[in-house]
């Protein structure tokens, strides 16, 4: 059975976290994700990859671990997701204790999105060099990776360099939450076979059923079980045939768009998500 969520970014204008998170387990659906930007570079220099305008909520949105916090503290049920958590411009120890500390307080319910982002400008602000995205990421999620599971944990990289250190809490979650890869060029799925637990690619683009084809070739390869993967459509479309479609390709989790908005127009979205996903359970 598919689970059903929705995502949206939540910002200073539209419905707020607390509500939000329980409209959607009032519903009956099974996970809310938020989004992130740290800021955007009134530059705008890099291209938004959605075409057009960038959407004013990418720097209104709020910080995300402060925002499902929240969540977490007034439901009980929905799991609690990032889509996508910008690895690359966070310090992997703060990073570390941010996610250890939700899940702790969700009682286990995080589902961590990871990626790198396409925006230049916002990780130079951070020190962060473009090309070497997709390098620091790596090496900021298996840091991580070893403070969720080690008493003393220790990491010597290029880019992320400590010393044994004590890190509590650790996550519920046994080695941590389920870290899923946003990304869909050639080389996400390596990388996601390497040190994540699932695939969340984003439905406007295409290939979404050969890149599971791909997860599997490359799971194969590397000697991984492709079930224990997580599949995972992010801003899947909500329609009835083009959601089991996707469920019948192999995907585990649809998760539906939502406009950043207030609850007038949040609230009579959710009712309509919430039929859908029971025709589809």
């Amino acid at each position: 059975m598919a689970h059903i969520g929705v995502s949206i970014f939540p910002t200073d204008y539209s419905i707020q976290p607390v509500e939000l998170a329980q409209e959607v387990e009032a519903r009956g659906l099974d996970s809310l994700f938020v989004c992130e930007h740290t800021h955007i570079p009134a530059s705008r220099k890099s291209p938004w990859p959605g075409g057009g305008e960038l959407p004013k909520e990418y720097w209104h949105t709020h910080d995300p671990f402060v925002a499902l916090a929240a969540a977490a503290a007034v439901t009980q049920k929905i799991q609690l997701g990032t889509g996508i958590c910008l690895v690359v411009e966070r310090d992997p120890i703060q990073l570390a204790k941010e996610v250890a500390s939700l899940d702790m307080i969700s009682n286990g319910r995080l589902i961590l999105g990871i990626g790198a982002g396409w925006n230049a400008e916002e990780m130079e602000n951070h020190g962060v060099e473009f090309n070497k995205r997709w390098k620091i990421v790596r090496e900021k999620v298996l840091a991580m990776r070893e403070i969720w599971t080690q008493e003393e944990p220790e990491f010597h990289g290029e880019f992320v360099d400590f010393d044994p250190i004590w890190s509590y809490p650790k996550p519920v979650q046994a080695g941590g939450p389920p870290l899923w890869m946003g990304a869909q060029s050639k080389w996400a799925y390596p990388r996601a076979v390497e040190y994540c637990d699932g695939w969340m690619p984003i439905s406007f683009m295409e290939g979404l059923e050969e890149g599971l084809g791909t997860l599997r070739a490359e799971c194969e390869k590397s000697g991984e079980d492709f079930n224990r993967f997580d599949k995972a459509v992010f801003a899947a479309p909500p329609e009835a045939a083009a959601s089991q479609g996707l469920i019948d390709a192999g995907f585990t989790h649809l998760i539906y768009p939502m406009p950043s908005e207030t609850r007038d127009s949040i609230l009579p979205m959710l009712d309509q998500y919430a039929e859908l996903a029971n025709k589809l359970r």
